[in-house]
Formats: structure tokens, sequence, C-alpha cells
């Protein structure tokens, strides 16, 4: 038996059907008995890992062109988007805490081998998504700090599984402060430099009220519509990944499953941790939204990727505040964008590889080393983004850029598919007194907000498939070419409801046939 487990630990691949990252499940004490602020600091850790899905690059420029095309308008846009995102969070925590179970581990027990599969490769497929995204984020910042070659800035972001490696010998709670640093380093940057630029306070409280205009299709500025510009918001803040994760490394504490009491003041901290990350998260998004606004001088910035608005944060003539003119002179305000960039990249690096390792677990029982299973995925997710610099080296540099921010725009696209086959899985399993316990299983309210939720985003998500489509062909793209991208997008959105239904259908009956087993259980005690 020692030999046969000697050389299990040589295979790369292997099976997997333990507890959720089984490495770290349950190896982090928390003191019983002590003060809430003690509690909570033990608690305090995985909310940040989670909390930085909500600030990767991808977020960045739909913030900053939303900001900067509507001004303050899609503020509310952003503050529901956070507070959806904090409804999901804690009950993909609850979820993991309650049943010992991940997302993925929760909806494989409950469905077929060959849903797993197709649900599986879904959601890689928006993890490769997020991570073409960090690829362009990385590379960009790495070329704007150090003037590194694009191409050449691309393969390195390969290497950040050195980083990785590196992590996992320190240990999870390190990881956590090294990520919760980094969200500081980002949030201080853009605090610093919203505080420069004096923005107009009583625009931006007014701002986070929705109007009809917030979802207007009038007026269109910079090929954006407010709509589109929320819908783009929506997409980069709330992503299907977080969802998994978070009820992975909720289980990281070492707590009593046989005590209920225990388990509850894990839920019950676990959430307050997830919210106090997640408002640093909705800060982050806000502050992009007001630098567009307040800093830039509106409709100056032709280039609207991470080069145009590096190149603004040091050209005092796109300015619009004469401080943040005089301090731009120095070039500290673009050098600290790109630092920002680049902290905002590597920490999407740590979550999305745990992430990937959680879902392939999870949906069809397959583990790997980390560093193996982010070296797969970053190198697959170079790829596109190596040819696309390929393809546009010999074009103007502005053409360059653009084409890189279409492509980390139109990439999460994905990101559309997968969410409903997270969420709507989540609020099924947390709803459920069966899975969930008569204690645990949500509160009416929660109920009634997470259906709108759901149903809400996944509404927004599928409006805006057909011109997220058309994207792909560029912003001249021909009326041919429209129509085609949209009968695409209503063959997809057909494909996503079908699969839809059959994920609900096998939950249900899946469900029932737990009660079921659970009930033939209980006689059998009574007897």
């Amino acid at each position: 038996m020692v030999e046969k487990q000697a050389t299990k630990k040589h295979h790369l691949i292997e099976y997997a059907n333990g507890p959720s990252l089984e490495e770290i499940n349950g190896t982090v004490e928390v003191p019983k008995g002590k003060g809430f602020w003690r509690t909570l600091f033990a608690y305090s850790g995985p909310g940040a890992l989670v909390a930085v899905g909500y600030m990767d690059p991808g977020n960045w420029s739909t913030s900053i062109t939303g900001g900067q095309n509507f001004q303050y308008l899609l503020m509310s846009i952003i503050l529901i988007s956070s507070l959806i995102a904090m409804l999901l969070q804690y009950m993909a925590a609850k979820l993991g805490i309650v049943t010992q179970m991940d997302l993925a581990q929760a909806i494989r027990a409950r469905t077929s081998k060959t849903l797993g599969i197709v649900l599986w490769i879904l959601t890689e497929l928006a993890i490769m998504a997020t991570d073409i995204a960090e690829v362009i984020g990385g590379a960009i910042a790495l070329y704007l700090l150090f003037n590194i070659p694009l191409v050449i800035a691309v393969f390195i972001t390969v290497f950040d599984v050195l980083l990785l490696l590196l992590l996992t010998k320190v240990g999870f709670r390190k990881i956590e402060a090294i990520v919760v640093a980094l969200i500081m380093v980002i949030l201080f940057i853009f605090v610093y430099q919203v505080a420069l630029s004096d923005p107009n306070w009583g625009k931006i409280i007014e701002g986070l009220v929705p109007t009809a205009q917030t979802v207007s299709t009038h007026p269109h500025i910079g090929g954006q519509t407010p709509l589109s510009g929320a819908l783009g918001i929506i997409g980069a803040t709330v992503m299907p990944h977080n969802l998994y994760l978070h009820s992975s490394i909720s289980q990281t504490r070492k707590i009593d499953h046989n005590d209920e009491e225990d388990v509850a003041r894990s839920v019950k901290f676990s959430a307050w941790d997830s919210n106090i990350q997640l408002t640093f998260a909705f800060f982050v998004n806000a502050l992009l939204l007001i630098t567009g606004v307040a800093v830039f001088k509106s409709g100056t910035v032709e280039d609207p990727s991470f080069f145009g608005l590096y190149q603004a944060l040091s050209d005092t003539s796109k300015l619009s505040n004469g401080i943040l003119a005089d301090v731009a002179r120095s070039g500290i305000l673009s050098t600290l964008f790109a630092v920002a960039l680049l902290a905002s990249g590597q920490n999407s690096t740590i979550t999305g590889t745990l992430t990937g390792q959680v879902i392939m677990e999870g949906f069809v029982h397959m583990k790997m080393p980390l560093w193996l299973r982010r070296l797969v995925t970053r190198l697959i997710s170079v790829i596109p983004v190596l040819i696309c610099v390929l393809i546009t080296s010999n074009k103007p540099a502005i053409e360059e850029h653009q084409a890189l921010n279409d492509l980390m725009n139109n990439s999460q696209v994905f990101l559309a598919f997968a969410l409903p086959f997270s969420m709507l899985p989540l609020l099924m399993f947390t709803d459920s007194k069966v899975e969930m316990g008569e204690r645990f299983s949500n509160s009416w309210w929660v109920k009634l907000l997470g259906w709108i939720s759901v149903i809400g985003l996944t509404y927004l998500n599928l409006l805006g498939l057909p011109d997220s489509i058309a994207g792909f062909y560029g912003d001249k793209a021909t009326a041919g070419q429209i129509q085609t991208a949209h009968i695409i997008a209503y063959v997809i959105i057909a494909l996503v409801l079908a699969l839809l239904v059959w994920t609900i259908v096998e939950l249900y009956l899946g469900n029932k046939r737990f009660k079921e087993e659970q009930d033939a259980k209980l006689q059998e005690s009574v007897e």
C-alpha cells in the first residue's frame, strides 16, 4: 500500500474525489470564544481572493471608458453589481461551509457525468477568457514600465507560474496576505489619483441612484450607449469562477461540522470577510469610473486602451484638473497606473489558478499540480494574444492598441455563457432545506433577491450577446456581418437556454433522489 502511494505521487494527473483543494482544506486554525475583531481577523482572507476577480484588468477598461463617455451616470450600475456580488458570494461561501462541497462538487454530485463534462468545458472557457485579459494587462504593464517589446512581454507572463510555485511553498495564509497587500496598492493608487483630480462629489452621489437614462440606448458616444456601457460593467463585474472559488476556499478554516453553532459562526464571519473585501472592490471600480470622468477631459482620449490611458496620464492637455496636470509632468501618475495594472494581473493569476483546480477536481475528478495547471491554461491563453500582436505589429500603434483592447473585451463574451450555470445551481442548492438543512437554507428575502439577481443578470447578459458577437467584426462591421453576428448570437442563446433547462431538470431530480436517500436512512434508524 505504501509503495502504491509513493508511485501515485509521481503522476502529474491523478484521480481526485476528496475534499475541495485538499492540501489547504481545514488547515487554518480559528479561535473560539474570542472577541469579534480577533475572530474576524482569523476568517479574513478568502474574501480578498474573491474580491480580486471584481477588480481584474477586464474591469478597468469598462469602468474608465464608461466614466469618460457618460460621466457619473453608470455609478449606480457599479453599486448594484457589487450588491449582487455580495449576495451571490455569501451563498457560495455558505454552500461550501455547510455541505463541505464546493459548487462544482455539488453540481457533479446531483447531475450526470455527461452534464458535468459539458459544464466543466464551459467554465474552463470562461476562466481562459479572464486569463486573456490578465495576459494583455500584464504584458502591457511590463511594456509600459520597462519598455519590453510586447511579444516578449506576453511570453514573460507565462513565467508567473514561477511566482505560483513559490507561493505554494509559503502557506495559504501568506498567499491571502500577499493578495490583500496588492489590493491595498491598487486602492491607494486610485484614491491618490482621484483625490488629486478633485471630482464633483455631489454628482457622484447623485449617480448612485439608477434612472431610466442609465439603461438607455441613446446617446451614442465613443461607440457606446449607456445600456452597452452598463452591460459591459455588469459582465466584467459578476464572474462565474468567483462562485466556484469562494465555495472552496471558505472551507480552509478548521471548524467542527458536528457543532451547528460552530458552523453558524463560520458562515457569519465568512460573510463579514466577503462583504468587507467586496466593499473595497466596489470602491476600486467606482474610483476607476471617477478617474474616467474627473481625470480626463471628456472625449480627449482617442485611444481607450491601457496604452492610451497611460499616455493620457502624462499628457497635461488631456487632464481636467490643474493640480493633476502639474503632478502628471513628473510621470508619476502614469507609472502608478502601470504598477496598479501589473498588481491587478498578478492577483488574478493566483485566484484563476486555484479556481481552475477547483472545477477540474469537482466536475471531472482530475487533479494536477498547480504549476502545471497554470502553465497549460496560460500557454493556451497566450496564443490569441500573440496572434493579435503579430498581425497588428506593422500597423499604426493605435490600431494595435485597439485590437488588443477589442480582444480583451470580446473574450469576456464567454462569461455571459457560463454565468447562469454557476448562479442558478448555487441558488437552487442554497434554497434547498434538503441540501442545507432548516437553519442554513436561504431565508425568504435572500431567495427573492437571489432569483431577481439571477434572472436579471441572465437576461441582461443574453440581451447584450448579439452586440458582443458583432464586436468580433470590429467597429466597421458591414450590415451583413452584423446580421450574421445576430444569427450566431440567437443560436447560442437557444443552446444556452436548452442547456439551462437540462441543468435545472437534472439538479431537481438529483435533489429529489438525495431526499429519498435521506428519508430511507432515517426510516432505517427508526426501525
